[in-house]
């Protein structure tokens, strides 16, 4: 073989080599743009176009109204579920965060691989099943759970409170509780992230623990706080299955709602028109959220 034949074919193959080399990133670009895409805004696009149909006597017509969002906002039941459902959420943002804030600020402070152990420790219910979490709480809320049993024995009570089941208060209690570790996380980050030096200018220019809280911890945390109660709205203004297991008749929510648009009602292109309305609300929330987040990382 001539050395000529050798170099020829190392040119030839330059081309190919570098159509392949090109040809990866273009793949890894259509896998992080696609899946995205194909499976987040295709659907979203897919649920806009079918709240503008409607359904007549069982039977779905393809013409293009503003019917099902003219009835959510004139229909007596719908908005003020809405409203109502806003309301939950947000109490129950604020319940995790100010459950949750107390655990991260203690977790931050700790030392040492004990400070992760006991985070994962804290993590490890959201590897359990949803709905096992879910009856855990009812057997202890219930009429004869370990609450109401509790409270009996120490002759507290007469009978068995009914305020903390199948009411929104059920709903309320089990949303914290199972949202709790999503608050915990994001203030805990944001605590972590705050420079040891300047507690300790705090503390070498005279302040006490509670001024080098309120005027250094607090304020730097604040942009994983307001991430946190951001989260777990979200969270919570998207369930449905906490509500259909604790809530009962009296604590119907926005959720159960389009769960029965999609169930029993059949009625697709209505619980399409609620699910937009749900996005708009959780895609302000995200806003709200980011720009306050934000604002919180601005120095001074």
């Amino acid at each position: 073989m001539s050395p000529g034949s050798g170099v020829s074919r190392r040119v030839a193959g330059l081309p190919l080599d570098r159509a392949r080399a090109g040809a990866w990133p273009a793949a890894v670009a259509l896998t992080a743009y696609g899946l995205p895409i194909a499976f987040i805004l295709l659907p979203l696009l897919a649920f806009l176009t079918y709240s503008f149909f409607y359904v007549t006597g069982g039977t779905t017509h393809y013409d293009l109204t503003l019917l099902n969002y003219r009835r959510f906002f004139t229909d007596e039941i719908f908005l003020p579920v809405f409203w109502r459902t806003c309301v939950l959420c947000l109490e129950v943002s604020a319940l995790a965060i100010g459950f949750g804030y107390p655990v991260a600020f203690f977790l931050a402070g700790l030392k040492g691989r004990k400070k992760y152990a006991l985070l994962m420790m804290l993590l490890v219910p959201l590897l359990m099943s949803y709905i096992i979490k879910i009856y855990a709480i009812r057997s202890i809320l219930g009429g004869n759970g370990f609450l109401n049993r509790a409270l009996l024995n120490l002759g507290i009570i007469d009978a068995p409170l009914t305020i903390f089941v199948y009411n929104l208060n059920a709903v309320l209690l089990t949303l914290t509780a199972l949202l709790i570790p999503f608050a915990v996380l994001p203030i805990f980050l944001s605590l972590e992230r705050i420079p040891r030096n300047l507690l300790e200018a705090s503390a070498d220019l005279g302040a006490s623990d509670l001024q080098t809280f309120s005027r250094v911890i607090l304020p730097l945390s604040l942009p994983g706080t307001i991430t946190a109660a951001t989260f777990v709205f979200v969270l919570a203004i998207g369930d449905f299955l906490t509500p259909q297991m604790v809530g009962g008749q009296n604590g119907f929510t926005f959720g159960r709602i389009i769960y029965s648009q999609f169930g029993s009602a059949f009625n697709w292109p209505f619980g399409a028109a609620l699910s937009v309305i749900l996005a708009a609300v959780v895609i302000l929330a995200i806003v709200i959220g980011a720009r306050f987040s934000g604002r919180g990382r601005e120095p001074g």
